[in-house]
């Protein structure tokens, strides 16, 4: 096998870190937002279903935190910064 060979076997592909890390949007339960105002929130920001905007939101109030959503973090940070924005305390892992 010549080395030209080898060297087209083994591309140099640089993948930035961003493109293989995946991270979390985690919401956190406070005794100040409603049901409600988390349900909707998860609709208009997050795009969920109005069945899993709930189901999240009894598993934050529940368990204290939930991952909301899994993507990366350029993509994440929009939704964290406008969830933070309704007062609603939001971090990303």
């Amino acid at each position: 096998m010549s080395s030209s060979h080898s060297t087209f076997l083994q591309p140099d592909i640089n993948l930035g870190e961003s493109t293989l890390q995946v991270h979390r949007l985690i919401l956190h339960n406070d005794n100040h937002n409603t049901f409600e105002w988390v349900i909707e929130t998860l609709i208009e920001i997050c795009k969920h279903s109005s069945e899993q905007a709930e189901q999240c939101s009894y598993i934050i109030h529940s368990k204290g935190k939930y991952a909301v959503k899994h993507d990366s973090f350029k993509v994440l940070k929009p939704m964290k910064d406008a969830i933070t924005e309704r007062g609603i305390k939001a971090t990303i892992e």
